[in-house]
């Protein structure tokens, strides 16, 4: 689990855009999927936050796992409960962690929904994987350019350099729209 952020501006709750996020859509795990889906779809939100009567996180449901655990093998959605299709014990952050922490553990581990709770463990938000590239989009395009400035400037040899860089910058340009178009 990350530790609270210790730099200025790195927690989760200091992004400008944590105070304005829409409130996430939160069923009780006793709702039916075909319930919960209606609402994700009026909402067109990703997921639903799984709560108990205290509103702490106890699980959570993705589209994805409304595809593969339900639409694939067939299932009923109205007599399907949360229960049996949410994935427990989700990962949780808190609002003070850092940033560029769970941007990297989203990355290794594979998930794309990441329920933010406060200190006693309701449910505040949900960040997603392109939540994280809208939040760092910007210091990347700044520390291309320094590079890009730097390699230029320096000398005529590296014009190779320039090239095989600015191809990696192309590269990941076109790899953060495809992914945020898969979101």
């Amino acid at each position: 689990m990350p530790s609270p952020a210790d730099r200025p501006g790195s927690r989760l709750m200091d992004r400008p855009e944590y105070q304005s996020k829409q409130r996430p859509l939160t069923c009780s795990p006793e709702t039916s999927v075909f319930d919960a889906v209606t609402q994700i779809a009026a909402k067109n939100y990703g997921s639903v936050i799984v709560v108990d009567g205290d509103q702490k996180v106890i699980g959570v449901v993705t589209e994805r796992d409304v595809m593969n655990k339900l639409v694939a093998k067939k299932k009923d959605a109205q007599k399907m409960l949360l229960s049996d299709l949410m994935t427990g014990n989700p990962r949780l952050a808190r609002e003070t962690d850092d940033m560029i922490d769970w941007l990297r553990i989203m990355s290794n581990e594979r998930f794309r929904c990441l329920p933010v709770v406060d200190d006693e463990g309701r449910i505040k938000a949900v960040f997603t994987q392109g939540d994280f590239v809208s939040y760092t989009w910007p210091n990347l395009i700044y520390q291309m350019r320094s590079i890009a400035t730097a390699t230029v400037t320096v000398t005529k040899k590296n014009w190779l350099f320039f090239l095989i860089g600015g191809g990696i910058a192309l590269y990941s340009l076109v790899m953060v729209v495809v992914m945020s178009t898969l979101n």
